[in-house]
């Protein structure tokens, strides 16, 4: 059976194998890096070649691009073992793919040439800059345009909470290219097009380590050969990729929720309480077995979720809307609940649980926050 039709149940040595090296690679070299990320809003560039040099950056990709072509469980079991140590360092990963996504499935064999292989190698960084100001959840109000003039398109416009701005190589934006129908359409915007601005960067509750920012473009111009797929298909385009990239956050959150529970768990055999470990209080382990049961749940959804995506299945997109509801909406819950296991020590930024608790939220919001996933799920049940 091949790997990338592996059952949910049944992950191939191979895989679990290279699962176990990130989550070394991961406690090892990047977990230490952690606080100091947050605490500094640093883009870790140190950590996104440590990911290149092991080939990390490559998961997203088929092996004709460069890739590892190991498919879409193994992509997001290793953004669960990065984001166990570090929320932050785990989005370069997944950014990876996101950035990429429509080039891989719906450009050109040209486009899919020029960019991917570079990314697979770690070489170039890409962001995916469809939020605005006025369009977040409702993708179909952009107001960013794109005017063909000739062989070129001129892009004018203003984007919002994109990542990677401003360390990106190459952004994916959706604009406007039928104003009388309401239709947008997709293109490769290079960072180093007369025009482009990447922003002023957002000061954030969580991920501090990955910028945050609001691109604008004045007059960009661009080949019509940076066009994706069809023009007028930028909305479907965008939608197909977010059906598959929010595993993403999925897999971010359990990495989160796991690694805030084995951290109160490891604190709680230690901290000594009226004459005792605190884990030998009923109080506390009721907590810790809530932590971890919801946790396992979660990874398992977001499992069968990615194997449903590997096998093209038709109903994935309401299994990997699920997957990241109810795997964020775990991360928050058990992170809170960390905290609470950790008590005061909890509340201080020494110890991790409240970084992983403010890293936590926001993989309720972004990917399609957890309201459009309820709807998304809803629409599959009439």
């Amino acid at each position: 059976m091949p790997a990338t039709a592996t059952d949910v149940y049944d992950i191939p040595d191979e895989l679990a194998d290279l699962r176990d090296a990130i989550r070394e690679l991961a406690q090892e070299q990047i977990a230490p890096r952690a606080a100091e990320i947050d605490r500094t809003s640093q883009y870790p560039q140190d950590i996104r070649e440590l990911l290149a040099e092991h080939d990390i950056l490559a998961l997203p990709f088929a092996e004709e691009y460069g890739g590892t072509g190991t498919g879409t469980l193994m992509l997001q079991m290793a953004v669960e073992e990065i984001a166990k140590a570090c929320g932050s360092s785990a989005l370069i990963l997944m950014l990876q793919e996101l950035g990429t996504l429509p080039i891989a499935r719906f450009g050109t064999e040209e486009q899919k040439q020029r960019w991917l292989p570079r990314c697979a190698s770690g070489e170039l960084a890409p962001a995916f800059a469809l939020s605005e100001p006025e369009a977040g959840s409702d993708p179909a109000a952009l107001r960013t345009t794109a005017v063909r003039d000739g062989d070129e398109w001129v892009i004018n416009g203003q984007k919002n909470w994109i990542s990677n701005a401003s360390v990106a190589d190459f952004y994916i934006v959706f604009a406007k290219t039928d104003r009388e129908n309401n239709r947008s359409s997709a293109f490769v915007v290079e960072a180093d097009r007369d025009g482009f601005d990447h922003g002023k960067l957002e000061h954030k509750l969580g991920i501090r380590g990955s910028p945050t920012g609001s691109p604008s473009f004045t007059d960009v111009r661009v080949p019509a050969d940076n066009l994706i797929g069809a023009e007028g298909k930028g909305l479907s385009i965008a939608l197909a990729t977010l059906e598959r990239t929010r595993l993403g956050a999925a897999a971010q959150a359990v990495g989160l929720a796991q690694g805030a529970t084995d951290y109160a768990a490891g604190y709680a055999r230690e901290r000594i309480a009226f004459g005792k470990p605190i884990n030998e209080l009923q109080a506390i382990q009721f907590k810790l077995a809530d932590m971890e049961t919801r946790t396992a749940a979660a990874r398992e959804l977001l499992y069968k979720a990615c194997a449903k995506a590997d096998r093209a299945e038709p109903d994935v997109g309401k299994y990997t809307s699920m997957a990241k509801l109810f795997a964020s909406d775990t991360a928050m819950a058990v992170t809170l609940e960390a905290i609470q296991v950790l008590g005061g020590y909890g509340y201080v930024s020494e110890y991790p649980v409240e970084r992983m608790m403010r890293d936590a939220k926001i993989t309720q919001i972004y990917e399609g926050t957890n309201e459009i996933q309820r709807v998304v799920i809803a629409r599959t049940m009439r």
